[in-house]
């Protein structure tokens, strides 16, 4: 039945994503070394075996509206991730053993759609602060649009066409806050937390935010829907702002005291380096030793007091496997030993501590597992 549903989900997406896996091939010379080849067969077992487990766990977490396990500031962002990781494993909806809850899934992500285009049904105030609506919904509005891109192609005619209707309205709101006036030239082109910022932030856009929102346009992008080029242009012009040459890294915010960085932040910048094509930059190839000095072979350990591992796990997979060559051999099967490792009895992961732990086992296994599946290809944000 898997093998099925692959081929299927393979055949079916090619044409949306052949465009970007296109801009993904860029490459300085030579053929980097095929991702199967730096596990063992047993070491593909373990992986095979951990993320159908975890897949597992989370399959017993969906609630009867769709919607998987986590508090209201974190949806529909962490039920769209649980869709990403079956999605990552080949699973698709309405076919397989999961197919029935991936469609309630996803229509539970419509559902939280509001007439502005934003993806997140709680109200949002005019003024941001920290912890609240204001703060999460940018997130969530990201996250959702990603999983609705890359899902598109997958559905049925009916949920195809309600699946466009959402896509193109998040586009709109996405663009609208891509837009909003900054007081400092260099936030132009990216994006923070909703409602008028205060509370002394001085920033008003953040690598964190921006990638989310990079990461949805992209997708869309690849399934055919309207981004002009612009949208995607003048994000990366924040990005690239917020590499450091002399650090080899990319900072949360370019402007103090917000200018710190985390290994979250500097995968996230190599990943989107490769989503405009330029995956064997100088850049994006220093920021990924960087990365390798920086690993994560002690589970749970952070490198400064703000950063969340798991966060910084799933963007420096994806990240390192688009470097590919040593940068993933080196990165991976560490990695991969140490997130198995920590897989408890019910196929799930300890909750993110000691940030985040609010959002619960479905948040923390999503994120594993989407940070194991790289090497399977089958995500097409992802692809190589």
């Amino acid at each position: 039945m898997l093998c099925s549903c692959v081929a299927k989900l393979r055949g079916r997406l090619w044409a949306a994503v052949a465009f970007g896996i296109a801009l993904c091939a860029v490459s300085s010379g030579a053929e980097p070394r095929p991702a199967r080849d730096v596990l063992s067969p047993e070491q593909w077992r373990r992986l095979d075996a951990a993320v159908d487990h975890g897949l597992e766990y989370l399959s017993t977490q969906q609630r009867p509206d769709g919607s998987f396990q986590a508090p209201d500031q974190g949806q529909p962002g962490i039920t769209s991730l649980c869709v990403l990781a079956f999605l990552s494993r080949g699973h698709v909806p309405a076919q397989g053993p999961y197919g029935d809850q991936l469609s309630r899934a996803i229509e539970y992500v419509l559902d939280t759609g509001q007439e502005n285009g934003l993806l997140f049904d709680l109200p949002v105030a005019e003024v941001w602060r920290k912890g609240t609506p204001t703060h999460a919904a940018i997130y969530n509005h990201g996250i959702a649009g990603l999983m609705l891109g890359e899902v598109y192609g997958m559905t049925d005619e009916p949920a195809r066409t309600r699946i466009a209707a959402a896509i193109t309205s998040a586009i709109e709101f996405t663009r609208q806050t891509q837009l909003r006036p900054k007081r400092n030239r260099l936030d132009q082109g990216a994006w923070r937390y909703l409602g008028r910022l205060s509370g002394g932030l001085r920033s008003d856009a953040d690598l964190s935010v921006t990638v989310w929102q990079l990461m949805f346009l992209r997708s869309a992008r690849n399934a055919e829907f309207r981004v002009p080029a612009e949208y995607i242009d003048e994000a990366m012009e924040y990005v690239r702002g917020a590499y450091r040459p002399s650090q080899h890294d990319f900072t949360y915010c370019r402007i103090p005291p917000g200018n710190r960085t985390s290994r979250a932040m500097t995968g996230s910048g190599i990943l989107s380096l490769s989503l405009a094509g330029e995956h064997q930059s100088e850049m994006a190839r220093s920021a990924g030793a960087w990365i390798l000095r920086n690993g994560f072979e002690r589970y749970g350990e952070v490198y400064y007091y703000d950063e969340r591992y798991l966060y910084s796990v799933y963007y420096c997979s994806p990240a390192m496997f688009q470097l590919g060559g040593e940068y993933w051999s080196r990165f991976f099967p560490p990695l991969q030993r140490v997130l198995l490792e920590h897989q408890q009895d019910d196929g799930s992961w300890p909750r993110e501590l000691p940030k985040d732990g609010q959002f619960g086992n479905c948040y923390s296994t999503a994120l594993v597992v989407l940070s194991l599946t790289p090497p399977y290809q089958l995500l097409p944000i992802y692809q190589r």
